[in-house]
């Protein structure tokens, strides 16, 4: 489907049996890439352009961060296995290894669209329920369809955080804090940065940058492990309609939720809107650090972006294994 053709956020649906301001049946019913569409072929050697020096980035948090772990999340427990007594050999083991502790995809299958209660493109709950638990019970929506699909693109970032430091000195990243799409746009326009259709938004907020600089003082920082406090996206029809509008494939942040959290109401969060509601995958907790540094030295704020998700069949989530190269 060309940019001409897709419908304008207000436009949204396009069959009226499905919920106002959704992407259902856009790229046909049986869809799982959601906006993923968007990263056609034309896009990604078009985006391979932004590739001038060579310098890669990895976007992957450690595994072992957040510390603590947030939202309830276990923690990653790592066994190394020696293949003999002389330690010549090894194997390893991850256990208790929750893929969305640390920098993480959200898929299609982690968040419904909360006020039809059905995921992205009608998927019915029953669908996606662990294999076995229920003869509905199939493999829409799960990570795999992304992860086999391969993610590249053009990737562009705004670095909220940097604009902040001058133009909202108050800001911090662990309180919770909507961000607007009147500062996203103050944020381009600094950085004279020009968005194209199909690319994926990077956004840094400071989370990670503070919560390494707090190191063991983060515990007292945060109060609510379970429902942390954090500056994001705010969740609002404004910020649906500039993100659909510009025809992003997807949003990644350096904090938790992508989102301020706690939402307000989950049926008019992020999540539900964006997850559920227009099938466009969530990236947080992603490393922008030295991304971020390089590109406030050389004022370039586009790069070629690839990702291979876990080939999980039926996963809800992964770490992105994400780089981006300038």
């Amino acid at each position: 489907m060309s940019s001409d053709n897709i419908p304008k956020y207000d436009q949204l649906p396009i069959d009226a049996s499905y919920p106002p301001h959704t992407a259902w049946g856009l790229w046909r019913e049986d869809d799982n890439y959601g906006t993923l569409n968007l990263l056609t072929e034309e896009r990604v050697l078009n985006a391979s352009k932004c590739i001038r020096r060579g310098a890669i980035f990895p976007l992957n948090w450690k595994l072992e961060s957040p510390q603590p772990v947030l939202f309830g999340r276990p923690e990653i427990e790592h066994t190394q296995i020696p293949h003999n007594e002389h330690n010549l050999a090894f194997d390893d083991v991850y256990n208790n290894f929750n893929p969305q502790s640390s920098s993480q995809w959200d898929g299609l299958r982690h968040i419904a669209h909360i006020g039809s209660q059905l995921f992205y493109n009608g998927v019915k709950p029953t669908e996606v329920v662990q294999k076995g638990t229920h003869p509905d019970s199939n493999g829409r929506l799960g990570i795999h369809h992304m992860a086999r699909r391969g993610i590249a693109g053009r990737a562009v970032l705004l670095d909220y955080a940097r604009w902040a430091a001058e133009h909202n000195p108050n800001y911090d990243p662990f309180e919770r804090y909507e961000i607007t799409v009147e500062e996203l746009e103050k944020v381009a326009a600094a950085q004279r940065v020009k968005f194209e259709e199909g690319d994926i938004l990077l956004l840094r907020t400071g989370w990670i940058e503070t919560h390494d600089r707090l190191g063991e003082k983060v515990k007292d920082a945060i109060k609510d492990l379970k429902h942390p406090h954090c500056a994001g996206i705010k969740a609002c029809e404004e910020t649906f309609r500039w993100l659909w509008d510009h025809h992003f494939a997807a949003i990644c942040a350096d904090n938790p939720p992508v989102e301020a959290f706690p939402p307000t109401d989950w049926a008019t969060s992020c999540h539900s809107a964006l997850l559920g509601g227009f099938g466009m995958p969530l990236g947080e907790m992603f490393f922008l650090e030295h991304l971020a540094e390089d590109s406030a030295k050389d004022s370039v704020y586009t790069y070629f972006f690839t990702s291979a998700p876990l080939n999980k069949e039926n996963g809800v989530s992964s770490p992105p294994n994400a780089i981006c190269i300038k």
